[in-house]
């Protein structure tokens, strides 16, 4: 039922991809961009962020009309270069403790618009129409919205096959990934591969709610245009089983006014609560929590007899935080704008929501187990929305690998 389709990449020389592809542009601290700046000239960072040291004097307009003049510089200059024809690509990114491999590719707005492209995120507004704007502006998009796909083994061995094959690409990175790219460009295979994800079924955003989002709303301002490549929108397709998917942990800044007893004692009524001592826990099954709370960890165990739950987003162990603890004891709102909760991703130590805590800057941490692909999928077939921040999702694409042109 989806459709996917070939498109014509501007992507790096071969003698320079290892230079120009970089991590998302957020990823860096203000040093280390500001060191790559300096001594990489290939930097695809030169292109998102063309005025590093003007920037906050600059309106987004005047930004992104940079960026583009910069990502034509690269072109002028023969680091970018265009495939001779639309390719589909074989993708792969060895790390320490994965290997994620999946299909670049054009998806349709069409079937973003018919849901056969199923959401599970709520979007914020002015992102969606900032990211659409500066899409407008420069020309390009270089960061893939990442899909899943119900595993077919007959898809998997063909991927095993092609990655014999020579590829395209083959370096490694500084965070010590290993990134290999296949060109897929015989109309054979093409055609096979669009018939497979015909059959295949639907396909499911797992990261990039944004930008598939921003996707739609510059098809539907430049649809009379005439421009193809605004039907489609670039996306790295990868089967269930191969999604890496880590929690988001959440630290509060103050207790609502609540004692530190009286929040226990509240804790208390939905949760069998074990102090941990300094024992750093974290959550080994779905219905668990760890909390880390005046120099303490403690395990929360949900009394699920209190509970007499209905659909999946209800059993989603970060909306049931919500439900129980963040908004009715800590007077949390909407969690994708209240200032007295931020969040860590679960690819980082938990030491340091304990340094966090223990800075008085906040007043308490919780940690949750991560979610599964069939939870994810599960509350997108039933058209509900996720509360923010429920998973941190790999694998992470590299800016300036596969760039596609609007």
């Amino acid at each position: 039922m989806a459709k996917i389709t070939p498109f014509k990449a501007i992507r790096p020389t071969a003698d320079k991809v290892s230079l120009v592809t970089s991590r998302s542009y957020d990823d860096y601290g203000a040093a280390e961009l500001a060191a790559y700046l300096e001594f990489n000239p290939f930097s695809f960072l030169h292109i998102l962020n063309p005025a590093y040291v003007n920037q906050q004097k600059l309106g987004w307009d005047k930004r992104f009309k940079m960026v583009e003049h910069k990502y034509q510089d690269f072109k002028k200059e023969g680091i970018l270069v265009p495939e001779e024809k639309a390719v589909f690509y074989v993708y792969e990114i060895h790390s320490k403790n994965h290997t994620f491999t999946g299909i670049l590719a054009g998806t349709s707005i069409k079937d973003y618009q018919e849901n056969i492209i199923r959401k599970h995120e709520d979007t914020l507004q002015y992102r969606v129409d900032l990211f659409k704007d500066y899409l407008h502006q420069t020309g390009f998009n270089t960061e893939p919205v990442l899909m899943t796909y119900q595993d077919n083994s007959e898809l998997n061995e063909w991927i095993t096959r092609k990655k014999l094959g020579t590829p395209l690409y083959e370096f490694s990175t500084t965070n010590k990934e290993k990134h290999t790219l296949w060109k897929i460009d015989s109309e054979t295979e093409i055609n096979w591969l669009q018939n497979q994800f015909e059959d295949i079924g639907d396909l499911y955003i797992a990261d990039g709610h944004h930008r598939s989002a921003s996707a739609e709303l510059l098809y539907e301002q430049d649809k009379d245009s005439g421009n193809e490549n605004l039907n489609y929108f670039m996306s790295f397709l990868i089967a269930d089983s191969n999604v890496k998917i880590y929690e988001f942990n959440r630290i509060i800044r103050d207790l609502n006014g609540n004692s530190k007893d009286d929040f226990i004692k509240r804790i208390a009524e939905n949760f069998v609560i074990k102090s941990k001592k300094q024992e750093l826990w974290k959550p080994k099954r779905k219905y668990e929590f760890g909390m880390y709370f005046n120099g303490e960890f403690y395990a929360l165990r949900l009394k699920e007899d209190n509970f007499s739950f209905g659909n999946a987003l209800e059993q989603l162990d970060a909306q049931i935080l919500y439900d129980t603890v963040l908004s009715p004891i800590l007077g949390l709102g909407d969690l994708r704008t209240d200032e007295r909760i931020d969040y860590i991703p679960g690819t980082r130590s938990i030491t340091s929501i304990k340094d966090m805590v223990d800075s008085g800057e906040y007043e308490v941490g919780f940690m949750l187990y991560p979610i599964d692909i069939s939870e994810i999928k599960a509350i997108a077939d039933l058209g509900l929305i996720m509360p923010p921040k429920s998973t941190y999702i790999e694998p992470k694409f590299r800016s300036g690998l596969v760039v596609y042109e609007l």
